[in-house]
């Protein structure tokens, strides 16, 4: 049997693009949504160019810094080598905490396209290196190279040892990406995002302390002492690809073998993660997702909230420490809010000059936990409103949405309070110190019930916990962060003033133990009741705004 004439061979119909034709359109695609993205607001758009500017400077700066620091300072190229490690460990690291925020880094989206993984591979790498971030990194490696190179062989070597660096970087970063797409798509990569987000918090800070260790402290003749950097960088050199742009400094001192080695070792790597790459494209085009298996095998209800108190304020309870629990941005606020307390801790007592009352900032923090109640629940508020027919079931639904925030605040406060008294030797203090940080959390929770009814703003359509507010809000952002903060200190400034001047006068502050929980108790009821009287009222623009998006 013939065709029909003019009806298109079987083998048409079908047809896969050409490898030019994808890498172009993946190249446009992410020129496109860099431009989508920017014209959403007009302040997005004076964010990404005042960034982008910013970091230009700044990574100048920085390299400006290392090509004088060539010759003035012996040691001098260790700083670049260091500079190169962290850079890495950043690009390997980030992926894993920013996956959700960045559209392109997600091959899961082009799984139902006809792609073969060859210009899927070569046309992510290079919308990978469009945008501010590989510029960027670029100028940074430059000055890294800059900062131990000398004479003609070092920038020969340099010409291929910094692209040659800033590729494998790039490829890397995709690499971990697209090799851990499944499990950081899903709520458990989001969950590891948080963690992982708030110990490299604690790196950084670690980092940072030791950074001011080392430059902190003047050599014998006056000047800037590099000598502790080189045990490590003399091991960093040689690791790819560090060993890239290392190359030239190698190439300057007359070791060409070893130099050519360097970059061998970089190129070598590169492949390897090409290949991994490839791999993982492949996996994913071909592999059905475990997640929709999940779900089609239903979800386990939990149990055990028998020990919630009846009627809705115990199905309230439930409702928003299931949310805490599993919305990334919710568990991401309730975590971060506790690693801020730890690394404030952790700073003051590396620097000295830490104290038991820093447990203050704990209910500060968690206190926070009450605002945008509303507006975290985005277009299933709904359902809320819909229930809420009388003022006491508002001030159940707030009531509720307290006592779920106080579960877990509290217990946090008398776990770390004792931790800090025996860090700092500061028992007589303990009690104050409680005290005043349950205070601040009944104030906290009195604030954000109020600004939770009188200023909700929407949240992003996505779940990621790296944005936390629709484009516009951010002036309603401010205003519950920064507002609650001050009004929380205005509020407990009673329980502040009397701490004061049992100090200074001498007087027991232990007293504070049993009335600043009082206080706040109070003060959270009256808030919570304020609250209440005007939800009712508010709930059309309450409803409004937590759909806006």
């Amino acid at each position: 049997m013939t065709a029909a004439p003019g009806a298109a061979a079987p083998s048409d119909r079908h047809q896969v693009p050409d490898g030019p034709t994808v890498v172009r359109a993946l190249v446009a695609l992410k020129l496109r949504l860099v431009r989508n993205g920017l014209r959403r607001s007009p302040g997005r758009t004076a964010v990404f160019v005042i960034g982008g500017l910013v970091g230009l400077v700044f990574a100048g700066g920085i390299a400006f810094a290392m090509a004088m620091m060539n010759g003035k300072f012996d040691g001098s190229g260790d700083t670049g080598v260091m500079l190169l490690g962290t850079m890495t460990l950043g690009w390997a690291a980030l992926p894993l905490f920013l996956f959700s925020s960045d559209e392109s880094a997600d091959p899961t989206r082009l799984t139902m396209l006809p792609l073969r993984p060859g210009p899927l591979l070569r046309g992510s790498l290079l919308a990978a290196l469009v945008g501010p971030g590989p510029v960027i990194n670029l100028v940074l490696v430059t000055g890294a190279a800059l900062s131990g190179a000398s004479g003609g062989a070092s920038a020969a070597f340099a010409v291929v040892g910094v692209p040659l660096t800033l590729l494998c970087l790039v490829t890397l970063s995709r690499s971990v990406a697209a090799g851990n797409a499944r499990m950081l798509s899903s709520r458990r990569g989001k969950d590891f995002a948080i963690f992982g987000g708030l110990a490299f918090a604690l790196l950084v800070q670690v980092a940072n302390l030791g950074s001011q260790t080392v430059f902190g402290r003047p050599g014998k003749d006056g000047s800037l002492d590099l000598s502790p950097l080189e045990p490590i960088a003399s091991v960093l050199r040689w690791i790819p690809p560090i060993s890239a742009t290392d190359a030239g400094r190698t190439a300057g001192e007359g070791r060409y073998a070893l130099a050519l080695l360097q970059l061998a070792a970089t190129a070598a790597l590169l492949l390897l993660l090409l290949r991994w790459w490839r791999r993982s494209l492949q996996e994913l085009m071909v592999t059905a997702d475990s997640s929709t298996l999940d779900v089609a095998r239903g979800v386990q209800q939990s149990r055990g909230w028998r020990f919630l108190p009846e009627g809705r304020v115990g199905a309230v309870m439930q409702r928003h420490l299931r949310y805490a629990w599993r919305e990334p941005r919710a568990k991401a606020a309730v975590f971060t809010s506790i690693g801020m307390t730890l690394v404030l801790c952790v700073m003051s007592v590396v620097q000295g000059w830490s104290s038991v009352y820093l447990l203050a900032m704990t209910g500060v923090f968690l206190g926070l936990q009450m605002l945008n109640l509303f507006g975290m629940d985005g277009s299933a508020f709904w359902i809320v409103a819909s229930t809420l027919r009388t003022p006491a079931d508002a001030r159940d639904e707030l009531r509720g949405r307290g006592y779920a925030v106080l579960s877990y605040a509290v217990p946090v406060v008398l776990v770390l309070g004792p931790v800090l008294a025996a860090v700092t030797g500061d028992w007589a203090g303990l009690p104050s110190a409680i005290g005043l940080a349950l205070c601040l959390l009944g104030c906290g929770v009195a604030l954000g019930s109020v600004f939770s009814v009188l200023a909700p703003y929407a949240m992003p359509a996505d779940s990621s916990p790296m944005r936390n507010a629709a484009p516009g809000q951010s002036g309603l952002v401010l205003l519950n962060q920064f507002g609650s903060i001050l009004g929380v200190g205005l509020l407990a400034s009673p329980a502040i003033a009397y701490l004061g001047i049992a100090h200074g006068t001498g007087a027991p502050t232990w007293p504070l133990l049993l009335a600043g929980p009082l206080y706040g108790a109070l003060i959270a009821t009256l808030g919570t009741r304020f609250a209440a009287t005007r939800l009712l009222l508010r709930t059309p623009e309450i409803l409004a705004r937590a759909i806006e998006r």
